[in-house]
């Protein structure tokens, strides 16, 4: 079942139990993904488009969540926070630590890095790899942390 399928799925669900929040971020998230469409100019995006669109949604709430929290709203934190736990059901699952240790440490042997000079070598080869399983951020660090 494809992620569009799936949120078609829950929507259905969200509006039978009445779900207001959890409706609302999937209505969100398919609106995004057919203005993705129009946008590629296509029917039905592909299943690493949908997971590009995923992961641009939480990249921007999770912007938004540090924003929030720095000007002290804690009200709009926690709606953040629910809409970020939603959004991370259609994900696949996260890698931890030690699995991102170990793909970008072997990504550095295939390219052949030796220093933080290869950084955008290393990080466009390792991001393909780990798409949508982990943030860019926490990727740019383990790289940082291995070529240094």
């Amino acid at each position: 079942m494809t992620i569009s399928e799936r949120l078609t799925e829950d929507m259905k669900v969200a509006m039978k139990a009445k779900d207001k929040k959890r409706l609302g971020v999937i209505r969100m998230v398919r609106s995004s993904m057919q203005n993705e469409a129009i946008k590629l100019g296509k029917n039905e995006l592909t299943e690493e488009e949908e997971l590009t669109v995923l992961s641009r949604e939480v990249k921007q709430r999770k912007d938004s969540l540090q924003e929030f929290k720095q000007a002290g709203r804690d009200d709009l934190v926690s709606d953040l926070q629910e809409e970020i736990t939603i959004l991370n059901d259609y994900l696949p699952k996260q890698l931890t630590d030690q699995e991102l240790e170990a793909i970008v440490s072997e990504t550095i042997s295939e390219v052949g890095a030796s220093g933080k000079s290869d950084m955008g070598k290393v990080m466009s080869a390792v991001m393909p790899k780990v798409k949508g399983q982990a943030d860019g951020s926490a990727v740019n660090k383990e790289v940082m942390k291995q070529l240094s």
